[in-house]
């Protein structure tokens, strides 16, 4: 395969870094993150089309602010920068960075000024997304304002001759009416990329890396049914054939039939091989009085990475363990990259002994969901497996706050059963990123027939979301709404009240913990 053409993006850490590399990724343009110090001798060997450099949380004056290489502003490759990144450009050619006197934040609208390859065909007064504290009150010598708002002096700049662009607005944001097409024009007018990026090229591609890495040694892969492990075991299974050994473990955690459904569906229809594992006790009993959502995550990511450990011993030559993490899992559990604020751990990068016995192969860590679903339909999959709602790796534990129980566990599954099945008649599911049930550890009175109850309160939680990055709520018709409700509370005993999570992403999370 020919190399293929990569823009870089460095990042300072923002929270938007990765939809940029998303836009880039839908124009069928191949991008790669890598950290604001990334080494100039790994930039050199990728040789980049275009170096984008983020946003991020910091002022330039910071003490421990964050920079990068001068040398890469002598490579000859056009550079976008992006709000903090375009100031960093700035700050390293002289212009003049100030803290903003009004922080601007939100929609604003851009007033176009001059011609620049970058605001191509983009009208004037289009919608743009700001978020910053500082701002540029004057360019450095040689480049040009090309764009400004009501609080912004210099919202976008040039300097043609060495193709280097900055943006003080989010052009990765849908917020942004035409951020599409300004990131197009740097990729296409600027870099001159061709739109060749495409799902096959990232299955051959990890076929290739997968093969070099793994060469005569076998592999273990957590199969737990959802999309993520379901992609990555097609895909696995593609790249090494028999070398592969897939393991489920029933953590007690999972949803009602669901660990049979798995293992027969992959056992019959794709002829894997599957070992299924039941360690639902030793889960519960690790879990047992723990309620700090955080422990139970770590405590979770814990026994499963020893479990596979341990069944690894039984298979020859395992050197490797496959997960599904996704970006959005990176990004929320740590400061990976960049210096992003932690939100949660996940299981699958959380969590983890010091030391490792298997070395970690995880082929989706820089994909969105969406790119996972398509690379599956790509493999094969069946689309009513593509098209499940994300399942997290903790399980139910983080849809039970407060203390896990055997009897919690049955509630809550019983619950969630009601509210999908309701979904899918409906005809809606598809139209909902996630559905799920939240048992909460507080009661409330309640009367059933002549007497007084005093039980669980239930809440459901349904988003919409293109990329799990953010999210907002389902707009339930209420007659459904209310259909779902009445049928959980009479037959489900131990749930007296049903309560509807009406919050966005951000400010909260998608799960409740």
């Amino acid at each position: 395969m020919d190399k293929q053409q990569t823009i870089l993006i460095l990042d300072f850490g923002s929270q938007y870094t990765q939809l940029i590399a998303r836009r880039i990724r839908e124009a069928r343009v191949y991008s790669q993150i890598e950290r604001h110090d990334f080494p100039i001798e790994n930039i050199k060997e990728i040789n980049p089309k275009g170096i984008v450099l983020s946003g991020g949380p910091a002022s330039i004056y910071d003490e421990d602010a964050l920079k990068v290489s001068g040398e890469i502003f002598e490579l000859g490759i056009p550079i976008l920068g992006i709000c903090y990144g375009m100031q960093v450009m700035a700050s390293k050619f002289g212009g003049r960075v100030e803290p903003a006197r009004n922080r601007e934040y939100g929609r604003a609208a851009l007033q176009i000024k001059g011609y620049s390859e970058l605001l191509k065909n983009v009208r004037n007064n289009t919608t743009v997304w700001m978020s910053h504290g500082d701002l540029i009150t004057a360019p450095p010598e040689g480049f040009e304002i090309n764009a400004f708002t009501d609080e912004t002096p210099v919202a976008a700049m040039t300097n043609k001759s060495r193709k280097f662009y900055g943006v003080q607005f989010h052009p990765e944001v849908k917020h942004s009416k035409e951020g599409k097409k300004i990131l197009e024009n740097f990729l296409f007018d600027v870099c001159k990329c061709e739109p060749s990026w495409t799902s096959e090229n990232f299955i051959e591609k990890s076929i290739d890396e997968i093969r070099s890495k793994v060469k005569d040694g076998n592999v273990i892969l957590a199969l737990s049914g959802g999309v993520d492990s379901s992609v990555a075991a097609a895909l696995l299974q593609k790249a090494i054939g028999d070398k592969l050994f897939c393991i489920h473990v029933d953590n007690g955690l999972m949803r009602k039939g669901e660990s049979e459904k798995v293992v027969r569906m992959f056992k019959e229809n794709f002829h894997l091989n599957v070992k299924f594992v039941d360690a639902s006790d030793l889960f519960l009993t690790r879990l047992k009085s723990v309620t700090d959502p955080e422990k139970k995550r770590k405590i979770i990511g814990t026994a499963f990475i020893e479990i596979f450990e341990h069944e690894a011993k039984k298979i020859p030559n395992v050197e490797f363990l496959v997960q599904g993490t996704l970006y959005p899992d990176v990004i929320e559990s740590a400061p990976v990259k960049g210096q992003s604020v932690t939100i949660k751990t996940h299981h699958n990068v959380g969590g983890l002994p010091e030391r490792m016995n298997l070395k970690l192969i995880e082929p989706f860590r820089e994909l969105f969901k969406d790119e996972v679903r398509k690379i599956g339909k790509k493999l094969g999959l069946p689309e009513e497996f593509i098209k499940r709602h994300p399942f997290p790796g903790p399980g139910l534990a983080v849809r039970i706050v407060g203390e896990i129980t055997p009897e919690r566990l049955d509630v809550l599954r019983e619950a969630d059963e009601i509210m999908v099945d309701e979904i899918k008649k409906a005809g809606i599911y598809d139209e909902i990123w996630q559905a799920f049930s939240v048992l909460l550890p507080i009661k409330s009175v309640g009367v059933m027939g002549d007497y007084r109850t005093y039980e669980n309160v239930l809440a459901l939680r349904a988003i919409v979301s293109s990329d799990g990055m953010t999210a907002d709520w389902y707009r339930f018709d209420h007659e459904l709404l209310a259909k779902i409700s009445n049928k959980i509370i009479r037959s489900v005993k131990g749930i007296n009240r049903v309560v509807y999570d009406v919050s966005s992403k951000p400010p909260a999370t998608i799960e409740w913990e």
